[in-house]
């Protein structure tokens, strides 16, 4: 019996990709599954992970077919993929806001790296802010998302510095 239960078990492979164009990949193997009704459970395309998608099937065989003939893909691993390896980028973490209005953060990724910026206004819905450029000449709003800028300076430490 724990044989059996041991071959129904779905397994985990990774599927190589041609950098940024894993959302492609992505869609042509949805495409694949669909059409060739294939036994693949689920797939997972963590954000940041470039030139990876994963892929649960119930065997290889599953997994190779419905990355066959999809462009941009470059084969499936024939190593599984251990669940604990991959969990971190399951769980969806709820950043903790410790931002506010007014407080001047550092731009760390994207094309305004390294430039610092002051918040206007907080979409906590969306988990993004939108922000004015420091040393720009035009104040122009920036919307970028939370995890993209960080918090150098909150509103009102600046008075307190000067006081002392």
């Amino acid at each position: 019996m724990e044989q059996v239960q041991e071959q129904e078990k779905s397994r985990i492979y990774a599927i190589r990709t041609t950098a940024n164009r894993e959302d492609q990949v992505f869609d042509f193997v949805i495409a694949n599954i669909s059409k060739k009704n294939l036994a693949v459970y689920s797939l997972l395309r963590p954000h940041g992970l470039m030139g990876y998608i994963f892929i649960e099937a119930k065997d290889f065989e599953n997994a190779e077919e419905a990355a066959t003939g999809v462009p941009y893909a470059r084969g499936v691993l024939q190593k599984t993929v251990e669940y604990a390896e991959i969990e971190h980028m399951l769980e969806q973490v709820k950043l903790a806001i410790t931002m506010q209005k007014s407080d001047i953060v550092e731009i760390i990724s994207g094309p305004f790296k390294r430039e610092k910026a002051k918040i206007t206004r907080i979409d906590t819905q969306k988990e993004e802010v939108v922000v004015e450029l420091l040393e720009s000449a035009v104040p122009i709003p920036l919307t970028l998302k939370m995890d993209s800028v960080k918090v150098i300076r909150r509103d009102g430490e600046e008075e307190e510095e000067k006081e002392e």
